[in-house]
C-alpha cells in the first residue's frame, strides 16, 4: 500500500489517526479554514525558497494523477535539470515530494522549506522520510531545511539571504533512516487489519491537533477534567487513565488550586461564585470616563513593509467604546487600508480617539500594551504621547483570575469567549457565532490576505465583517464592565 509522506507523519502520531484517514475519512473534522491560512502561506514561503535557486523547473501538483508528477521529474533529471521544485518520487512504497531539489557536484542536495521560525521535531521526521524516498532513486548529498528568521526586519528591496535561515540536517536525517522500513512495515499491517484500539492521550495533540480529535473524543463529557485551570496535560491524562473524567469522580485525595477548587464546587453547585469584596476592589481601580479598547493584528511571514519584521505582530485595527460617569456611551473605530503599512496612521487616530484622562480597559491587557510599546519605538516622535497611555490601562480579566466572579460555563478559561456567554446568555447582540468573523486568529488571516482580494464587493463585506467583529470585542468589554458594577 502506498503511504505519502504526510500519511506517514500523521502515523507517527498516531497509528489510528492513519487508520481512519485511509478507512473512514468523513469522520475528519473540517479545519479548512486554519489549513487554507496556513497552505497559502506555506506557500508563499516555498516561493521566497526558490529565489535561492532561480531558473529551477516546477512540478505541476497533479493531485488525480502522482505518477504523471514522478514521470515528470524523471524526465527533467534525465535532460540535465540541476534544479527542480517541487520533484516528486515514489519508491520503497512512499510519494514524496521534495521543495527543493538541487544538483552539485558532490550529488543532489534536498531543501525542504518549512513557513516557521525553527526547526522542530517534526520536521526531521519529514525531511528523514523525503531522504528514504529520494535516496532509492538519486544519490543525496546532504539535507537541508530552511525556515524564517524573525529577527528579520525589512528596510527597502526584500534580502531572501536575510529573511531565510538554512540548517544541515543531514546527518540527523541519517540517524532516523534505520527506524523507517520498521515504522512503515507496521503502518502497512495495522492498515490491513480492523482499527487499532488506541485510547486519547497527548499524542492527539503533538505535534498537531488531530483532525480526528472529536470523533476519538466523544466519550469525553464536557466540562471533564481536561477543563481543569491550569492543570498540566501530564496531570489531566493521569487522572483519565485512572477513569477519572468528571469532576463528581474526583477523589478527595487529588490536590486542586483555589481556582480549580472554585470550578469543581461552581459545576456541582450550578451557580456562578460572587465575591463583592474583590469586585468592588478592582471597581476602586477604574476612573471614568472609561476607554474599552481592543486592537486587532496580522502577521505576515514575508514583511510587506519597511520595518516590519518577519512575523512581527502588526496593529491594523481597533474599537474603541468610550463610557461616561453619566452613563453615555460613545463608539470609534478604525480599520486600516490593507494595502498600506498601518502602523503610523493608526498611531494617529488611535491618540486622537482616546480621550486624556480616564480610564483604559482591556482584556488580558498585555497584547495592547505591547502593540502600543512597539509603535512609540517606532516613531519617536509620537513615544511620550503613546507611552503616557500605558499608566492608564487597567485588565478586565483581573476580578476574573482573583475569583471574583466565576460561573460554571466558564469550564476553566476566562477568555473573554468563555466569560461573555455565560453571563450573558442567548444575547443575539452578544453572540460572536453571530457575525461573518468569530475569532480573532481568523480576522488576523482575513485582514493579512486582504490585499490579494480583488473583488470589490468581496472586499467590502470582508471589512464590514471586520469593524463588526472588533466592535463586539469592545461592547462585550461595556456590557461585562456594567454586570459587575450591578454585583455591588
Amino acid at each position: 500500500m502506498l503511504i505519502s509522506k504526510s500519511q506517514y507523519l500523521r502515523g507517527l502520531q498516531c497509528r489510528k489517526s492513519l487508520w481512519l484517514y485511509k478507512h473512514k475519512p468523513a469522520l475528519r473534522a473540517s479545519l479548512m479554514a486554519q489549513q487554507a491560512s496556513l497552505f497559502d502561506t506555506g506557500r508563499r514561503v516555498g516561493d521566497c525558497a526558490k529565489q535561492l535557486f532561480p531558473g529551477g523547473k516546477e512540478i505541476e501538483f497533479l493531485p488525480d494523477n502522482f505518477d504523471g508528477m514522478v514521470s515528470e521529474t524523471a524526465r527533467l533529471i534525465a535532460q540535465g535539470e540541476d534544479t527542480i521544485y517541487e520533484a516528486a518520487f515514489k519508491e520503497k512504497g512512499v510519494f514524496a515530494m521534495a521543495d527543493i531539489l538541487h544538483k552539485t557536484a558532490a550529488g543532489w542536495d534536498i531543501y525542504e522549506v518549512k513557513a516557521s521560525t525553527s526547526v522542530k521535531p517534526v520536521y526531521l521526521n519529514d525531511a528523514a522520510i523525503q531522504y528514504y524516498s529520494l535516496a532509492s532513486a538519486l544519490h543525496i548529498n546532504r539535507v537541508f531545511i530552511v525556515h524564517i528568521n524573525n529577527k528579520y526586519e525589512r528596510l527597502g528591496a526584500l534580502d531572501i539571504q536575510q529573511l531565510l535561515v538554512i540548517n544541515d540536517v543531514t546527518d540527523k536525517v541519517l540517524k532516523r533512516q534505520s527506524d523507517i522500513a520498521n515504522n512503515l512495515a507496521a503502518m502497512t499491517d495495522m492498515l490491513a487489519s480492523d482499527e487499532p484500539a488506541i485510547d486519547i492521550g497527548p499524542h492527539c495533540s503533538d505535534p498537531h491537533d488531530c483532525d480526528f480529535k472529536p470523533h476519538c473524543w466523544q466519550h469525553v463529557p464536557s466540562p471533564s477534567v481536561f477543563n481543569l485551570y491550569r492543570m498540566s496535560g501530564k496531570d489531566k491524562f493521569a487522572l483519565y487513565q485512572r477513569g477519572v473524567m468528571t469532576y463528581q469522580d474526583l477523589p478527595e485525595q487529588v490536590r486542586l488550586n483555589d481556582t480549580q477548587q472554585l470550578q469543581v464546587e461552581s459545576a456541582r453547585s450550578g451557580e456562578p461564585v460572587i465575591n463583592q469584596r474583590i469586585i468592588q476592589g478592582f471597581l476602586k481601580t477604574v476612573s471614568y470616563p472609561i476607554s474599552f479598547f481592543d486592537f486587532e493584528s496580522f502577521q505576515d511571514a514575508i514583511p510587506r513593509f519597511d520595518r516590519q519584521r518577519a512575523f512581527g505582530q502588526m496593529p491594523f485595527q481597533y474599537s474603541l467604546h468610550v463610557l461616561t460617569v453619566s452613563g453615555e456611551l460613545t463608539h470609534a473605530e478604525y480599520l486600516a487600508d490593507e494595502h498600506q503599512d498601518p502602523r503610523r496612521e493608526l498611531a494617529e487616530r488611535m491618540l486622537a480617539d482616546l480621550p486624556t484622562t480616564g480610564s483604559i480597559m482591556a482584556f488580558n491587557q498585555s497584547f495592547e500594551i505591547s502593540r502600543i510599546k512597539e509603535l512609540a519605538a517606532l516613531f519617536p516622535d509620537l513615544n511620550d504621547a503613546l507611552l503616557a497611555l500605558v499608566p492608564r490601562f487597567v485588565d478586565l480579566i483581573v476580578p476574573f483570575r482573583q475569583l471574583g466572579y466565576y460561573h460554571p460555563d466558564f469550564n476553566g478559561s476566562f477568555s473573554i469567549k468563555s466569560v461573555l456567554p455565560a453571563m450573558f446568555p442567548n444575547d443575539p447582540e452578544l453572540d460572536y457565532k453571530q457575525l461573518g468573523i468569530q475569532d480573532g486568529g481568523t480576522a488576523m488571516d482575513t485582514f493579512a490576505n486582504l490585499h490579494l482580494v480583488t473583488d470589490d464587493r468581496e472586499r467590502a463585506i470582508i471589512r464590514r465583517d471586520l469593524l463588526a467583529y472588533c466592535c463586539l470585542d469592545t461592547l462585550a468589554m461595556v456590557k461585562i464592565w456594567q454586570k459587575l458594577e450591578s454585583l455591588c
